[in-house]
């Protein structure tokens, strides 16, 4: 037996990358979540967007695809994300 713990899979960079935003339902948050996005990915496609609400309306889950060129910058995106104060997980 090894000791070794086998590494996490690397991610090339750039590419597609899927992403989840829950967040709460309400007027101008998917606008304001795109906008976010955008500052991390200006060539993102809207079209890619699809929207979800939760059962009772409060929440509502947004997954789209966009192009990632670093950890840096998922880092940096899911910190802008959640300062908005309306997205409450990032996946």
């Amino acid at each position: 037996m090894s000791d070794k713990t086998p590494e996490t899979p690397k991610i090339e960079f750039p590419c597609q990358y899927p992403i989840k935003v829950i967040c709460t339902a309400g007027d101008g948050v998917i606008e304001q979540v795109l906008a976010v996005v955008r500052q991390h990915d200006a060539e993102l496609d809207a079209a890619t967007l699809v929207v979800q609400d939760s059962k009772n309306g409060r929440f509502q889950s947004l997954r789209l695809v966009m192009t990632a060129t670093g950890e840096q910058q998922l880092q940096q995106l899911h910190t802008d994300l959640k300062a908005t104060g309306h997205v409450h997980m990032v996946l």
